[in-house]
């Protein structure tokens, strides 16, 4: 089994910082791409930022230049620094990875089960 725990959510007042972390574990062989996706309420679930295995990285346009993701491959940890946050940010933050759980098995996509981000005006 695999499994994605996110952390580092909260509530932060516009224009702060958070940091999440979202560390995978389990059965393990590989890890292709890991990224970040948030819902926000009434809202359809949307791709904020994604890296690859090598270290490629795309973002949102609504992040550029505000957020920065970032992997430890050593610890199976995907990270997504925050910065200069709006109220609009506010949503549900989902951890996202594509992990091949075994020699000789197909990747699979695993989801995290979400930390809230809450950003105040």
């Amino acid at each position: 089994q695999v499994q994605l725990v996110e952390s580092g959510g909260g509530l932060v007042q516009a224009g702060g910082s958070l940091r999440l972390s979202c560390a995978a574990s389990g059965s393990i062989f590989s890890i292709n791409a890991m990224g970040w996706y948030r819902q926000a309420p009434g809202k359809q679930r949307e791709s904020v930022a994604r890296i690859t295995s090598s270290g490629v990285t795309n973002y949102a346009d609504s992040v550029k230049g505000r957020f920065t993701i970032t992997r430890d491959s050593a610890k199976n940890t995907v990270y997504l620094q925050m910065n200069s946050l709006k109220p609009e940010d506010t949503a549900v933050y989902y951890c996202n990875a594509d992990i091949v759980p075994g020699l000789w098995r197909i990747s699979e996509d695993y989801w995290g089960q979400g930390t809230q981000v809450t950003v105040s005006s």
